[in-house]
Formats: structure tokens, C-alpha cells, sequence
């Protein structure tokens, strides 16, 4: 492990084995676990890192693909890197950009030695390779970057999946090879799809470098949710308990609840905000549509049990009026307090685990969230 990183594993849960921990940066303490809210395009939508730091925000994602694509990693890096040019001086993660080459390009052809494929936005033509997106990452400046590695899509058959879990395997080793700065950590990601021989094989080959932290990737990918959940019980035994784990793409609450049983300490996903935008919140007793018309003349906050900005000054009735009526305030105030209710679950889970209640934390947010 880089001097500038540690992990501290503070407590694990005697019932569960959920673990509680500090991972120590450049930009500061992460407590864990975490929720990760994503700034893609070095923001995170509709809301000021005032209110991101108020809600409780250690950490927040940038993803590489778009800011290479705009307005350049050459000119964040003139700006001073991520931190400055964001106005955030918290701890930063990174993704590689593989997720996005994937799934938002029109792909030319992928071979070891890259990827090339057409911008999504004028169509010009790029090449994505390890060592490219170690380079971008190193001008954004985050503290926690990711290796360049293949997503495999749910439904790849073995072959398919053993390819691009071998290529992710070649394309960590020269991640690691072409990076340059001691103040950023390198997770490796384990691939592999839904097929458990390859998951071992591409854990097994990740381990030599995970020295900071470890990711899974290629889960939350449209698979039934227990499907995921297997997964990470037939990864869990080997997985390192030295360093911070890290389920990339997760975000509903009770994926968040299942992970953390499953002994993850970093979760990220865009449905905070995403689902906010379309009117949703998170509460504590399920979802609120707050565009429906039952919500018409209820002066009661979106969550009875939230201190967030919008669940102390606002009603589900003037919520209901905002969207109704276009006003981008909306979209403000759920994604605020969708941030807020989510770090706050995550912190009610590592208070527990210190605790050694979490199986009845889990089974209160059961009885009141709804499996449904």
C-alpha cells in the first residue's frame, strides 16, 4: 500500500461479518462503509458541494470517458486537477472510462492492445488503452483511479466472458506498469460475469495488486438481484480483508443493505439523482413517486424520519407542484435528500456493526422500506 493510503479495519460484526472501517487519503478520511455519490462530469446533477458536504459526502466519482472527452484531462490538469477545478476538497474516485467505451460508443474494434470507437457526441474516432487511461486519470488527479478493464454484458456466454476477463487480467498488468504518481491508489477490478470458475481466476490474478483496494465489476448489469447477491457470497471467502472493497455500480438501498451483509465497504451509482430527476425519493418507508396525484394536499415532508434540507422546509405538496409545473427546484431537492437518505442508511449500518446489531438494523429497514 502507497505511505499516502491505509485502511483500518475498525470492527467486524460478530453475526454477520460486516465490517466497519476508515480508509485513510491524500484529501482526507473515508468512513466505511460508504456511499459514493457520482459526479460525472465533475459535478454531481443539481446539487452544490455545500449541500453535498452538509448531507454528509466523503467521497464522489468522476468518470474519466467523459471528462477526456470533455472539456479535456489536459485542461483539468492546467486547472490543477480535479479538486481545484471542481471545487472539491474531498477525496475523488475515477473510473477508467471502460464502462462508458462499452456501453455509450459505437465500437470499431476491440483488441488487446485497446479499444477503438466513435465519440458519442461528434463520432470521432478514439483509442482507449491501459496506459491511455491511466494517463487521464493521472491529469484529473483523483485520489482513487481504476484500471482499464473489459465489462462483459449479462447474457456472454463463457467463452465470451473468459475472453474479456483474460484481457481485463492483461490490461491490469499494464495499468500498473504505466502509472506514475504515488499519491493516487489503483484498484484492480474483478471481472468474470456471471460464471464462478472465471470470478476466482480473475480474483486470484488481481490479488498481487491490490495493495490499496479491490473492486468487483460487471454486476448490477440487468442480472436478478440475487443473482449479484450469489456472487459476492462465492467471492466474499477470498476477497482481501486488509483493503477497502468495492462494489462499482450500486446503489438502491437495499443493494446497499445486502452488500454491506456481504462485507463491502464502497458502493457508487448515478440512481440517486437519476430517479430524482424523474420525481422519485427514497424514504424510509419505500419509494415516493412525488409527481402523483395523491401527494396534492399533503404538507408533510417527503420522510417524517429525514433532517435534509427538503424534509425540514418542504411538503410533498409543493414537490408534487414543482415538478408539475417544470420547475428544475424539483430535481434539486429529491436528489439532495436521496443523497441524504442514502448516506444516512450507511451511516445506521456502521453504527450498528460497531454494535453488533446489524442483523436487527437489517431487519427494522426490512419491515419499514418493503422488500417490494
Amino acid at each position: 500500500m502507497s505511505s499516502q493510503f491505509s485502511f483500518e479495519l475498525q470492527h467486524v460484526e460478530k453475526h454477520t461479518g460486516a465490517r466497519a472501517g476508515v480508509f485513510h487519503t491524500p484529501h482526507g478520511d473515508i468512513l466505511t462503509p460508504v456511499y459514493m455519490p457520482v459526479g460525472t462530469q465533475a459535478t454531481v446533477k443539481g446539487v452544490l458541494p455545500r449541500d453535498l458536504k452538509e448531507a454528509g459526502s466523503q467521497i464522489i466519482l468522476s468518470n474519466t470517458y467523459h471528462l477526456y472527452m470533455r472539456p479535456g484531462d489536459e485542461l483539468v490538469r492546467r486547472a490543477g486537477g480535479l479538486h481545484k477545478f471542481m471545487n472539491w476538497d474531498r477525496p475523488i474516485l475515477t473510473d477508467s472510462g471502460g464502462f462508458q467505451v462499452f456501453s455509450l460508443t459505437k465500437l470499431n474494434k476491440i483488441t488487446d492492445e485497446g479499444v477503438y470507437f466513435n465519440s458519442h457526441i461528434d463520432g470521432s474516432r478514439h483509442l482507449f488503452t491501459p496506459e491511455k487511461a491511466i494517463s487521464i486519470e493521472e491529469n484529473l488527479g483523483a485520489d482513487i483511479i481504476m484500471q482499464f478493464d473489459q465489462c462483459s454484458e449479462y447474457g456472454y456466454t463463457h467463452e465470451q466472458a473468459e475472453q474479456a476477463m483474460e484481457r481485463t487480467s492483461r490490461w491490469l498488468e499494464r495499468c500498473v506498469a504505466a502509472k506514475t504518481r504515488d499519491d493516487q491508489a489503483l484498484f484492480p477490478i474483478v471481472q468474470g460475469n456471471f460464471y464462478k470458475d472465471l470470478r476466482t481466476e480473475s480474483l486470484k490474478r488481481a490479488l498481487p495488486y491490490a495493495a490499496d483496494g479491490i473492486a468487483i465489476g460487471g454486476l448490477s448489469v440487468g442480472e436478478p438481484k440475487q443473482l449479484m447477491y450469489d456472487m459476492l457470497d462465492h467471492l466474499r471467502p477470498d476477497l482481501p480483508a486488509g483493503v477497502p472493497r468495492y462494489l462499482m455500480g450500486v446503489g438502491s438501498p437495499d443493494c446497499l443493505v445486502e452488500g454491506v451483509l456481504r462485507g463491502i465497504d464502497m458502493f457508487d451509482c448515478v440512481l440517486a439523482t437519476r430517479v430524482a430527476r424523474n420525481g422519485t425519493a427514497f424514504t424510509s418507508k419505500g419509494k415516493v413517486v412525488a409527481r402523483n396525484s395523491v401527494w396534492r394536499e399533503d404538507f408533510s415532508p417527503l420522510d417524517e424520519n429525514c433532517d435534509c434540507y427538503c424534509c425540514k422546509n418542504y411538503s410533498k405538496a409543493y414537490i408534487r407542484h414543482l415538478i408539475n409545473v417544470g420547475e428544475m427546484l424539483a430535481a434539486q431537492l429529491l436528489s439532495l435528500h436521496n443523497i441524504t437518505f442514502l448516506h444516512r442508511l450507511m451511516a445506521g449500518m456502521r453504527r450498528a456493526i460497531f454494535e453488533d446489531e446489524l442483523p436487527r438494523f437489517v431487519e427494522d429497514f426490512y419491515a419499514s422500506y418493503g422488500r417490494g
